[in-house]
This record gives structure tokens, C-alpha cells and sequence, in this order.
């Protein structure tokens, strides 16, 4: 029985609980039972309280026995990253300076899933404060890959995919920043969506960067994810940055998976050096399933894009070194030296020097830097200026077109610790990504098949204007049930992990 609510979508889980054969509670416990089994191996979560989650499918199962109308995702069990707050289980950020605290409040993404009747099973392991695209600056030790636990499973959010790809979760949720969602969803073979920057909201998200990160779905298939994100999506008073807009039609677009008449861009600058022969391939071949299927494809030139790494590496540093500015010991969190010979600013850099890891103490150093006296000009005005021509490249491309592709990332997943002594290395992972994030679109990762040389998966990015996330879902679903058709079946069932 458990093995097979395991097996189950998201979708059809619900589904499946609406219906009364099965419980919330038997949800849970078969999700809770295979994170006993495997995460020893795997590292996905920080945080598991198999008591505390088996009361929330208990009061979910209720709400339904009292004849309440849930929704699709009632009774689904969820991961959760572990830099959202939630009033019942710790938040940390994968930190040091944050372990153990216990927030007063639940995000208003924790709250909404809660809302949704969705069962959390934990908190998961991520980059420290969502910095890192490995997954391997968190303070609690590596997040491995379920297709090869050799391997990164990307990050930041690399806790959420392994989770997922591990069948220890149907549904997990991240942030994206600068592709923490897509690129570990693209390494694990998943779905991972940045939905449109401002519609869902940061409130009671840890901020790195605050005019950048963005919570979003991670799931297995096209239609999971889009039931996710319309769950969490949506205006919220309280963040300042939230669009006060109706969530985009996504579900609805997941569902209709056609592509027929659309005009897609293959953007021009994505590809060449530095890209894995076999990811290229994927990718290529995803273009021309495209165009069999009735898609209209064009190359599309964003010159301004190959710039756009450097740019993101002014401004989310900049703005990581104002937000983490508040983890001074004074407040909550770690305190280290306060014996009472000490001042409070000694006490501080005690305490920042302790609870801060190499990657963030690197960053909140490079920001600080960009917004001196002297430089701010020069560097953090200089990006928010390529900013600018960048969401200029994205216009004119979408005049033309009603989609963007690209590869989501260069290469497959990387070994453990082949990039740990190399930044600039690390942040390459993020070389497509990023473009998106500086211009606040929608965009989604999709799997589109495994590399040849080395058979993990690849992934197929699809970019949208802002609020039209629907399009991304609409593209990534006809993509996923055309390879699904030719090859027979999903392609997680090529996981070691798979059940």
C-alpha cells in the first residue's frame, strides 16, 4: 500500500484521498516511512517530526470527515525549504548563526500550503541562506543526487530535489534567486518553475536578495508543479513587492500541453563553449519535437545576456549584505563571546565570524564592497544598468515571440567537491538562468532527457514574460507528454532511487 501511494502524482494522490481510498494519514506515513529508508544516503532533510506531521494529515483527514470542500492538493504530502518560516518546526537557512530558532510566524507560503491542507514532512537542506548552486555550503553537511550520489543535486533548493527525485516527497517547494529552482530541478529530473518575480510572495521568506528571490513548485511532473504554484501564488498585502494580480491560468495550460501555432526563440547566446555536448543534444532535439508538434522556431539574439553573470554578481551580493546585516547577535540567533568583558560590536564579529560559512562571509565581503563610497557607481550602479538592457533584450524577444528556450544548464550534475575551491566555476551552473531573474519573468525547467555520455538528466528551460507564467506550464507539458509517448514511460524510472 505504501509503496504504491508512493508510486502516485501529486495530482493523483489527491485524487485518490478525495475519493476515500486512502488516507492523509496513510499518505504521510508512506512518505515518512521512505525518508527513514533512504535519506540516511541521501541528506535531503534537516528537520523531520514524524509526530508533528502525522497530526497535521490527522486534522486534514477531519477537515474532510466534517464535510469541509479541499482542495486538489488536500492531504498531499510536501518538503519544505528550510528558509520559509514555520511557527511549529525550526527555520535555519542551513546556518549555523540560525540553528535551532523557532520563528513567532508562518510565512504566507507556509500558511497558504497549510491552507491548501497540504501535510509538510519536514524542512530540507539548502545552500546557507540560498547561496550556492551545489548545495554544498550548507552548515549540516551535503545534499547528494539520487541519480548518482556522487553527485551535486544542484542549489540552492538542492535538499527540495532530492527530496523529490527521491520519492521521499510528491512536491517540494524552493526559491530561485538566480536559478535555485530550475537548476537543481534540470539535474535531478524534475520540474522546477520561477514563477513571475512578485507573485508569490517573500513574506517570512529568509531574504537574500530581495529584488530577486522568488518561491516556486518542484514536482515530477508538469501538471504537479502547476498545482503547486497556483496553491502558493497569488497578491499578499504584507510583502511590499507582491503584484496584485490574478494568478496566471497555469494549471489550465498544464493540462492543455499544445503547442501548435506558437512562436518559439532559441536564444542565440545560450550555447558553444562551455556547454556538455550531450546537454546541447538534448536540447537541440527538444527543439525539433517542438517544431514537429506545430511550433513555429526561430533564433533570437539577447547580446545584453552575456553579461548578465557579472551583473548578477554585483546586485544579489549587494543586496545579501543589507539583509544579512540583521543576524548581528543582538536579536535572535547564535550569540558567541557575550561573558561580560566584551562590547556588543566584539560580540558581533565573534558571532558573524562563527555563524557564517566561507560562501556567505565571500558575498556579504564582495557586497559590501559594491555599495562603498567610491564604488557604488562603478560597480552596483554599472549592474543595475546591464539590468536594465537586459529586460530591454527580453522585451524585444517577446515582440516577437511568445516563448524563450535554452538549455538550463551547461552540464549535467558535477561531482561532489569538483568546484568547491573554484567560485567562478560554481556560479557558470547559473550561466542560463540568471537572464530571467535580473528581468523578473516566469520560467520553467522541464526534463527533456539524459545526456548520453554520462545518463543524467537534462533539462529544457522555457521562458516567459511577466504573467504569463502559462505559457511556460503550457510549452513544458507538451514537451513532457511527447517524450513520454516515444519513450514509454517517465523518466525518473531510470533513477537507482526510483520505486
Amino acid at each position: 500500500m505504501s509503496s504504491d501511494l508512493i508510486r502516485l502524482s501529486a495530482a493523483e494522490l489527491g485524487a485518490a484521498i478525495a475519493r476515500g481510498e486512502a488516507g492523509a494519514v496513510d499518505a504521510a506515513t508512506a512518505y515518512l516511512d521512505r525518508i527513514g529508508e533512504v535519506d540516511g544516503d541521501i541528506n535531503a532533510f534537516l528537520h523531520v517530526d514524524r509526530e508533528a506531521t502525522l497530526a497535521q494529515a490527522r486534522a486534514v483527514d477531519e477537515r474532510r470527515a466534517a464535510g469541509e470542500e479541499l482542495g486538489p492538493l488536500a492531504g498531499v504530502p510536501i518538503a519544505h525549504k528550510d528558509v520559509f518560516t514555520t511557527e511549529d518546526m525550526p527555520t535555519t537557512a542551513a546556518s549555523k548563526i540560525l540553528e535551532g530558532w523557532l520563528p513567532p510566524y508562518d510565512a504566507t507560503v507556509t500558511a497558504r500550503l497549510r491552507e491548501a491542507g497540504l501535510v509538510i514532512l519536514g524542512k530540507t537542506n539548502m545552500d546557507e541562506f540560498a547561496m550556492g548552486s551545489s548545495t554544498e555550503n550548507s552548515a549540516y553537511g551535503v545534499t547528494r543526487n539520487p541519480w548518482d550520489t556522487s553527485r551535486i543535486p544542484g542549489g540552492s533548493s538542492g535538499g527540495s530535489s532530492a527530496a523529490v527525485a527521491a520519492f521521499e516527497a510528491p512536491l517540494a517547494t524552493g526559491t530561485d534567486t538566480g536559478g535555485s529552482i530550475r537548476q537543481p530541478a534540470a539535474v535531478c529530473g524534475l520540474v522546477g518553475a520561477k514563477p513571475t518575480y512578485g507573485s508569490s510572495s517573500r513574506y517570512g521568506l529568509i531574504a537574500f536578495a530581495s529584488s530577486l528571490d522568488t518561491p516556486g513548485p518542484f514536482a515530477r511532473d508538469v501538471l504537479d508543479a502547476a498545482l503547486l504554484h497556483e496553491a502558493f501564488s497569488g497578491h499578499d498585502p504584507r510583502d511590499s513587492t507582491s503584484i496584485d494580480a490574478p494568478v496566471p491560468p497555469v494549471v489550465d495550460a498544464a493540462r492543455r500541453a499544445d503547442v501548435a501555432g506558437l512562436r518559439i526563440g532559441v536564444v542565440k547566446q545560450f550555447a558553444g563553449e562551455g556547454y556538455q555536448p550531450g546537454v546541447l543534444q538534448r536540447f537541440q532535439e527538444s527543439v525539433e519535437l517542438l517544431e514537429s508538434l506545430g511550433a513555429k522556431v526561430v533564433e533570437v539574439s539577447c547580446p545584453s545576456f552575456d553579461t548578465a553573470l557579472a551583473a548578477y554578481y554585483l546586485i544579489a551580493p549587494s543586496e545579501a549584505s543589507s539583509n544579512l546585516a540583521r543576524f548581528d547577535a543582538m536579536r535572535y540567533g547564535l550569540r558567541v563571546g557575550d561573558d561580560g568583558t566584551r562590547s556588543a560590536e566584539e560580540v558581533m564579529a565573534l558571532t558573524r565570524a562563527q555563524g557564517f560559512g566561507p560562501e556567505v562571509k565571500r558575498r556579504i565581503i564582495l557586497g559590501t564592497y559594491a555599495l562603498s563610497s567610491g564604488y557604488y557607481d562603478a560597480y552596483y550602479g554599472s549592474a543595475q544598468q546591464v539590468r536594465t538592457l537586459i529586460k530591454r533584450d527580453f522585451e524585444a524577444a517577446f515582440a516577437n515571440v511568445d516563448v524563450l528556450v535554452s538549455p538550463t544548464t551547461p552540464t549535467t550534475a558535477f561531482p561532489l567537491g569538483e568546484r568547491s575551491d573554484d567560485p567562478m566555476a560554481m556560479y557558470l551552473a547559473d550561466l542560463c538562468t540568471i537572464p530571467t531573474n535580473l528581468a523578473g519573468n516566469a520560467a520553467l525547467s522541464v526534463p527533456c532527457g539524459l545526456a548520453p555520455e554520462d545518463g543524467l538528466p537534462v533539462g529544457l528551460q522555457i521562458m516567459a514574460p511577466a504573467l504569463a507564467d502559462d505559457r511556460t506550464y503550457r510549452v513544458g507539458a507538451a514537451v513532457e507528454a511527447a517524450l513520454r509517448d516515444r519513450s514509454g514511460g517517465d523518466l525518473l524510472a531510470g533513477s537507482p532511487y526510483a520505486v
